[in-house]
């Protein structure tokens, strides 16, 4: 049997053990960083007019922390612009591609993130199958899918994007003049789009890129130029399988312009911080099923406490000069 001072001291051993553990597990949680980043934008190795180290000059000098090269049907090599322009949690260039295909009139454009090798178009009979195709060769040579601007040409609809498997990413925005991001003539734009396919209980996170072409023409607004779409990807550090991994499990938002200062979701409540600038005023809208507007605030930071019937919730951030910001939707009664 112990003594009482045995007893004592005991406990107090057995207390510090605990509290080393509980700080050793508290010290071993990842911190998560902020990095900026484009997916989608082209050299001369398709139809753009800039050289790879020119277009990779030009994001690193705007402060992007990644950007992925998607040529069409082309992979360009990367580890020599990395080694010039790559920088340790300043900035990194993923190798990418843009799968082009096509089924009869309707263009099929897929980015493929970080592949190992080229993935050749795998075409299909039909929109969805050739979207699924493709989706699917991305896939077998490792790399991550993204859907680019459905409504170029009116090619892809959000019921071709519920039909898709194995696909988490579509863009919501694409900073080229003419793919049609908010519809017209009846059809529906890029974000009506993406509240259909939430609405169906079906999971896909919005990206806005910018598929710039022209870097020698900035002042025509009729060019695809760049520093129009971005993301914002939440990571543990800078590197490609983690900033991908932050795309496919929606820890990012997109943005036109706007910069979140914090944003966090808990079971609760979705708690959103906004970097506000001088003279810009903002309004947050949280949108739910359907496309419903839930709540608008211009409060900052902007609160939405979850009433129990919500499918999903997201935010859209509007500032007053016409830039946007997007959060991924929460699914709060999801386990």
């Amino acid at each position: 049997m112990l003594s009482p001072r045995a007893f004592v001291a005991l406990t107090f051993a057995t207390v510090a053990i605990l509290v080393g553990a509980w700080s050793s597990f508290f010290a071993q949680e990842k911190k998560l960083n902020w990095y900026k980043g484009n997916t989608h934008t082209h050299t001369v190795n398709s139809d753009g007019d800039s050289t790879p180290d020119e277009v990779v000059r030009w994001y690193r000098e705007h402060k992007y922390n990644f950007l992925v090269l998607s040529d069409h049907n082309f992979l360009t090599e990367t580890s020599g612009l990395n080694s010039v322009f790559g920088a340790k949690e300043k900035f990194l260039l993923i190798p990418g591609e843009e799968v082009t295909d096509k089924f009869e009139k309707k263009d099929i454009h897929i980015n493929g993130l970080n592949p190992r090798e080229l993935v050749k178009p795998a075409g299909g009979d039909s929109v969805v199958a050739t979207i699924q195709n493709n989706v699917n060769a991305i896939r077998r040579v490792e790399g991550v899918p993204h859907v680019n601007h459905p409504n170029f040409n009116w090619s892809i609809t959000a019921d071709d994007l519920k039909r898709i498997k194995n696909l988490r990413l579509f863009e919501i925005y694409n900073g080229h003049p003419t793919v049609n991001n908010l519809g017209g003539g009846g059809l529906p734009g890029l974000e009506a789009m993406w509240d259909d396919i939430l609405s169906s209980g079906m999971v896909q996170y919005g990206i806005a890129v910018d598929d710039a072409h022209v870097f020698k023409a900035p002042e025509d607004r009729t060019k695809a130029r760049p520093g129009f779409g971005w993301v914002m990807v939440r990571a543990e550090k800078l590197g490609a399988t983690e900033i991908l991994q932050a795309l496919e499990s929606g820890n990012f938002y997109a943005s036109t312009g706007v910069t979140l200062r914090d944003y966090q979701a808990s079971k609760k409540e979705i708690v959103l911080n906004i970097a506000e600038q001088p003279t810009v005023k903002y309004a947050v809208q949280f949108i739910g099923q359907g496309g419903k507007v839930l709540k608008e605030v211009t409060t900052n930071p902007a609160i939405y406490a979850f009433k129990g019937d919500e499918t999903y919730v997201r935010a859209r951030v509007i500032e007053s000069n016409g830039k946007m910001a997007w959060t991924q939707p929460v699914f709060p009664n999801k386990p």
